[in-house]
């Protein structure tokens, strides 16, 4: 549906007056500490900042069955559920739309090392610094400008537009299942996700499997240490299992194509510890966490069978001889995904994205993943998942460009109006 450019116009010179509400809009949700479990404030504002914009906000609860779109829960759904609003056009003419964005974050870390607070945003050198001002509330913001450029322009897609702020896209991806499962199906989605660094368009992502050990040992005064069995030190022999493993996915042959020049595409990473009680005791119990990365042509269910060989193969270690080993899978049972990058709304992406900056959106296929697979693995609908310049995400100083989040404003709105089609409000 070709856009009139005096359309075009009006829609491109309402971005630009409401900048400032966009990056207030921004600002108040990184000022929400939505880590994993605490995503009430952040759904909160959502729902505010729906209304803000004309809409009617419903809530809906994430209730997991055994069915595979599901990754096993980490924590109890109660007083967490998703944000979602749905706009109705007076006359559908065009095709449906989702835009879609997270609202969780990870936890900040060392929260001493920031320049500035974490969850207190702050402005230097034209970027946003702020845990989440990258991932993603700045690709949210950016949508609901968008949406808000419409209407201060006069207009409305004249086709459905479900906007949807989900949780747990950093560790299940529970919530956008959710949400796509209660709603109905819709011709496109758009995910505004950040690029590393870059502007970016997401050609393809690793699908990831999260596992945890828990190793119970023989505690031991420090004295007869060797009587003991330290769970620690027994942990992290597991832990080393996996790098045999991992450079074996890495090998050229089990690299899918849509990954060719990725390096080292396929990662293991050991994200948590906890153990021990006293530095003069052998450990009794350890507990570690591993994210382990599924490339493309393979699944998680095997990965995950790959997993529990492993670990049965590294509990036989000498080292482990009277310990007791627990395997569980909680968190991310997700499989990889390849992004159709000649579907209409990914090249209307990057046709609005290279009228409102001259530039290009980079392929990028990430070697983490996000919600778009649910979309296209699951319901078959075209996903185009861009976004702006985010830089250390899930690092210390998260940023993103001030100005790289205006483009991304103004391209979701020239692509959501040529998408849907617009009529007067």
């Amino acid at each position: 549906m070709t856009l009139d450019p005096g359309a075009k116009r009006a829609i491109l010179a309402a971005c630009d007056e409401l900048q400032s509400a966009t990056l207030d809009s921004l600002f108040r949700l990184v000022r929400c500490p939505s880590t994993l479990g605490n995503e009430a404030s952040a759904l909160d504002e959502m729902d505010r900042q729906y209304r803000a914009l004309g809409l009617a906000p419903r809530r809906i609860p994430t209730i997991p069955t055994d069915d595979p779109i599901w990754s096993p829960p980490l924590v109890p759904y109660e007083g967490r559920d998703n944000v979602v609003a749905i706009h109705t056009p007076r006359e559908k003419r065009g095709r449906s739309l989702v835009l879609q964005g997270h609202v969780d974050v990870v936890p900040e870390g060392a929260a001493d090392m920031w320049e500035s607070p974490p969850y207190q945003p702050v402005i230097r050198d034209g970027r946003i610094f702020g845990r989440g001002a990258g991932d993603m509330k700045g690709g949210i913001a950016a949508y609901l400008g968008a949406f808000a450029a419409l209407r201060h322009a006069g207009l409305q897609p004249a086709a459905e537009v479900q906007l949807q702020a989900v949780i747990e896209e950093e560790c299940t991806g529970n919530g956008a299942a959710a949400c796509m499962l209660a709603l109905p199906r819709c011709d496109a989605v758009i995910i505004p996700e950040p690029g590393p660094g870059i502007e970016a368009l997401y050609t393809a992502e690793v699908g990831v499997v999260w596992a945890w050990v828990t190793v119970s040992g023989r505690p031991a005064h420090v004295r007869d240490m060797q009587a003991g069995v330290n769970a620690i030190e027994a942990a992290n022999i597991i832990a080393g299992a996996f790098k045999d493993y991992e450079n074996e996915r890495n090998r050229a042959e089990n690299i899918h194509p849509a990954f060719r020049g990725v390096n080292h595409p396929v990662n293991i990473n050991l994200g948590t510890i906890e153990g021990g009680e006293w530095n003069s005791s052998v450990a009794t119990r350890c507990r570690i966490g591993l994210r382990v990365g599924v490339m493309q042509g393979y699944t998680a269910a095997r990965t995950k069978a790959d997993i529990e060989r492993l670990v049965a193969q590294a509990a036989t270690h000498e080292r482990l001889r009277g310990a007791q080993v627990k395997l569980e899978f909680k968190g991310f049972m997700a499989d990889p995904c390849v992004f159709d990058t000649d579907a209409a709304i990914v090249k209307l992406a990057r046709r609005a994205w290279a009228d409102v900056t001259g530039g290009s959106l980079r392929d990028y296929p990430a070697t983490g993943l996000t919600d778009g697979r649910h979309f296209v693995l699951h319901q078959g609908t075209p996903v185009a998942v861009f976004g702006p310049d985010a830089v250390d995400i899930h690092g210390i100083d998260e940023n993103v460009g001030v100005e790289s989040i205006h483009a991304c404003t103004r391209a979701i709105a020239l692509a959501m109006a040529e998408w849907c089609g617009v009529e007067s409000l």
